[in-house]
C-alpha cells in the first residue's frame, strides 16, 4: 500500500505551485502541479474559493476532492510533485466517477499520472 501523501499547508507553498507550476482546467476541478527535485511522495493541497458557496458547500466540495485524490493516488502513487486541487462550482454536483476521471485526465496532462 502506498504511503499517504503529505499535505501542503502554508500559503507560500500554494502560491509557489500557482506561480511556477502547470495548470490544467477540467470540468470538475483545476489541477496545479509543480515538479520537485527530491522525488518524494506527492504533496497535496486543496482549495475552494468563496465564489463556490458558503462554508458548508465549500467544505463538502473539498471533501469530495480529497476522497477522489485519496482513491486515485492509492491505486497509482505519484512521486516528486506538489499538487493543488482547486474546486469549482461544478465540483459539488458532478458525479463522483466523473470527478475521478477529471482528476485522472488532469494528472496525465501534467505528466504525473499513469
Amino acid at each position: 500500500m502506498a504511503p499517504a501523501p503529505e499535505r501542503l499547508q502554508r500559503r507560500a507553498e500554494f502560491l509557489r505551485v500557482a506561480a511556477s507550476g502547470r495548470k490544467v482546467p477540467s470540468t470538475g476541478l483545476v489541477l496545479q502541479a509543480l515538479a520537485r527535485p527530491d522525488g518524494g511522495p506527492a504533496r497535496l493541497g486543496f482549495t475552494v474559493t468563496r465564489k463556490v458557496g458558503n462554508a458548508v458547500v465549500r467544505n463538502r466540495t473539498r471533501r469530495r476532492m480529497k476522497e477522489a485524490a485519496r482513491l486515485l493516488l492509492r491505486e497509482t502513487p505519484v512521486r516528486g510533485v506538489d499538487l493543488v486541487l482547486v474546486g469549482r462550482a461544478t465540483t459539488r454536483g458532478r458525479k463522483f466517477t466523473a470527478l475521478m476521471d477529471d482528476l485522472r485526465r488532469a494528472l496525465e496532462r501534467v505528466g504525473a499520472g499513469p
